[in-house]
């Protein structure tokens, strides 16, 4: 089985984020990260490789020359190899741009999984993996609470909030799993060191086909502003009906 890994960098979720004029995450005003969904999404295929040696992972990512840090601790963590898209076209990308220039970059790698986190915490959107999918036309799964892979298939658990579903899909197949997933592990010195012996494959606009990617149609910011402070939640005074209060908040809010 060969299983690609959709990994992100993104500014340290515990800086405060900021947008820059044109509207966009100033990446430059905090430290780079992986992502903690997209490392759990990598969690998710080493531990199918820890079932079956013979699985091969692929870190794959679309960012600036600063991603490579993000493919590099992939690969001390237990990855294969990497692939890099990466150009000056593609800054400023949006969604859709984004999962065209990613599915441009497995498509004919023979892939059988490809799992993404549900949505990055720069963006939110999780809508990529879907678009993914549905340009490589292959079925799509997901938010998956867990997954787990057969020779011909994969199956997870999906939870809405009318219920919990269970989900089958043949490979090959695209995947995106939720916070529930298992927490990424932490490197080890023997894969910190072998890691920079592993290959890191990187590919432009050029290499990928998609030169003319610099005038592609995409969504343009056309305004921005702080987000508003906090304001103060609403308290419930108990005055003999504060239960039921309490559930018709929680109910409306479908937490319950």
């Amino acid at each position: 089985m060969k299983i690609a890994v959709l990994i992100k960098q993104v500014p340290d979720t515990w800086d405060d984020r900021k947008l820059t004029s044109g509207g966009y995450v100033d990446r430059a005003a905090s430290e780079r990260v992986a992502d903690e969904i997209t490392e759990r999404a990598l969690e998710t295929a080493l531990r199918q490789k820890d079932a079956d040696k013979s699985v091969e992972i692929v870190a794959v990512t679309m960012g600036p020359g600063s991603a490579t840090e993000a493919l590099r601790k992939a690969l001390s963590m237990g990855a294969d190899s990497a692939m890099h898209l990466v150009d000056d076209g593609f800054a400023g990308a949006d969604a859709l741009t984004t999962a065209r220039v990613l599915a441009s970059g497995l498509t004919g790698a023979d892939f059988d999984v490809v799992i993404a986190g549900n949505e990055s915490t720069d963006g939110r959107g999780g809508v990529v993996p879907a678009m993914v999918a549905e340009l490589l036309g292959v079925p799509f799964l997901g938010p998956l609470n867990s997954a787990h892979f057969t020779g011909a298939s994969v199956t997870g658990e999906r939870q809405s909030a009318d219920g919990t579903q269970a989900l089958v899909a043949q490979l090959p197949a695209v995947i995106s799993v939720t916070e529930r997933a298992p927490e990424a592990r932490f490197p080890k010195f023997k894969g910190i060191m072998t890691a920079k012996r592993k290959p890191v494959a990187v590919c432009d606009a050029a290499s990928l086909r998609m030169a003319d990617i610099r005038n592609a149609d995409g969504n343009v910011v056309l305004a921005s502003r702080k987000r508003p402070a906090r304001t103060a939640g609403r308290k419930i005074v108990d005055d003999g009906n504060a239960a039921s209060q309490l559930i018709a908040y929680l109910s409306a809010e479908n937490l319950i």
